[in-house]
């Protein structure tokens, strides 16, 4: 891709350097001559690890390595390898073998244990990874390690991305300043389930793994967990956060400022990932009130969300209101047709199972012409809520996809 989605950041924030780890990235030649397209996270000695990570039952090998991996103890340093170009997904046992070389060779070049380097691979699907391209540049990448390199990191990770992703937060806490600052890729096969990328978030906050861990678990619901762009699940999804330590500040409960700061980097990364969608040209936030439960509320959220309807239409800016009702209708989720209310934006176009009475369509379109849209509805049968984000569907995805291994 060349094209930077309209919806991108105008530039790559200026993240901080977080203390304990360092990152390198290279031109391997993975899949693409001159591109770079692998990275490596150098972590310091005792750095908790925490993830979460696909659900698919087709997930790669470096996803299934990681997550035999995450729970080990934290002795000595540690290290993340990261490929683009190749998934290493269905792979068979090739895959595992192809994982097991990188992640020894890393071991072996930095002189830490291999339990201690978690690897991911993102690309196309079912060709045998060509490790011994990454394993080539790995005294490359030693030698180039730099705290201040993670925006070379964010630019290895991508695939379809038109732009890199990376956003961070410091928070003060009695003990001192920590600071967060996170990676992602992601632009299409993007759906919840953990949600279909690659995440790699860094603080330098002294947090034990059980609470770094709970924290990630609350927060990958409302955050990554909340988004799609064509419905459809990864099989490398993987998300890992590292805290170093190195600060010395301690976080010693899963709730407070940090989580908070830790919540805003996580749902900010994800929103960039929609916003990357492949082919989208707009941005869209779809809210859910008064469902039965905040269960029922994300279930009709997501049938908006992932309707092919709704976002084409939401591509050629029309206020198609009535494929909303539809979407409602066919969630499975409880509704009930007379008490359903839906809004563009500020403008009303639903009440109580019928178009408004003041709703004139000229207000709807005006707000479908924005590359923000929201759409919320009312379901008036109790107090769950839900909010999801998606974006549009253009030809712009179909000729992404229809090429991507060409």
């Amino acid at each position: 891709m060349t094209k930077v989605s309209p919806l991108a950041p105008e530039s790559f924030p200026d993240l901080p350097e977080i203390g304990g780890v360092r990152f390198a990235a290279v031109a391997a030649g993975v899949r693409y001559a001159g591109r770079v397209d692998v990275m490596l996270a150098e972590l310091a000695e005792g750095t908790q690890m925490a993830g979460v990570f696909t659900r698919s039952t087709t997930r790669a090998a470096p996803v299934l390595d990681c997550q035999a991996k995450i729970a080990g103890p934290a002795e000595g340093r540690a290290a993340i390898i990261v490929n683009s170009g190749n998934a290493n997904a269905f792979t068979g046992r090739n895959g595992i073998d192809a994982t097991r070389a990188v992640t020894s060779a890393v071991a072996e070049t930095l002189g830490i244990a291999e339990a201690r380097v978690f690897s991911s691979s993102t690309g196309v699907i079912g060709e045998p990874l060509p490790h011994g391209r990454i394993t080539a540049k790995l005294d490359e990448l030693k030698a180039a390690l730099d705290g201040a390199a993670i925006d070379r990191a964010a630019r290895a990770i991508m695939t379809t991305d038109t732009f890199p992703k990376g956003v961070s937060a410091e928070v003060p806490l009695p003990g001192g300043t920590v600071r967060i600052a996170g990676i992602a890729k992601g632009s299409g096969m993007i759906a919840p389930d953990m949600a279909t990328m690659l995440v790699y978030i860094f603080t330098d906050a002294k947090i034990e793994r059980p609470v770094l861990q709970s924290m990630l678990d609350d927060l990958v619901g409302p955050t990554f967990n909340s988004i799609t762009v064509d419905s459809d699940t990864s099989t490398s999804d993987a998300l890992l956060l590292a805290a170093t330590g190195a600060s010395g500040v301690a976080v010693k409960e899963p709730e407070g400022l940090f989580k908070e700061a830790l919540r805003g980097v996580m749902l900010d990364l994800a929103h960039q990932v929609v916003r990357d969608g492949e082919g989208a040209t707009k941005f869209v936030e779809v809210r859910v009130t008064g469902a039965d439960s905040d269960a029922g509320a994300r279930t009709h959220a997501m049938a908006i969300a992932n309707s092919p309807l709704i976002k084409t239409a939401v591509a050629g800016e029309d206020p198609n209101w009535g494929r909303v009702v539809m979407a409602i209708g066919k969630s499975g989720a409880p509704a009930d047709r007379d008490r359903l209310a839906i809004w563009f934006g500020e403008t009303q176009v639903a009440a109580d199972g019928w178009v408004h009475p003041e709703y004139r369509e000229a207000d709807g379109a005006t707000h479908m012409k924005g590359q923000e849209i929201k759409i919320r509805v009312d379901l008036g049968l109790g107090n769950g809520e839900a909010t999801v984000w998606t974006c549009d569907l253009t030809h712009g995805y179909i000729s992404i996809n229809a090429d991507y291994r060409s």
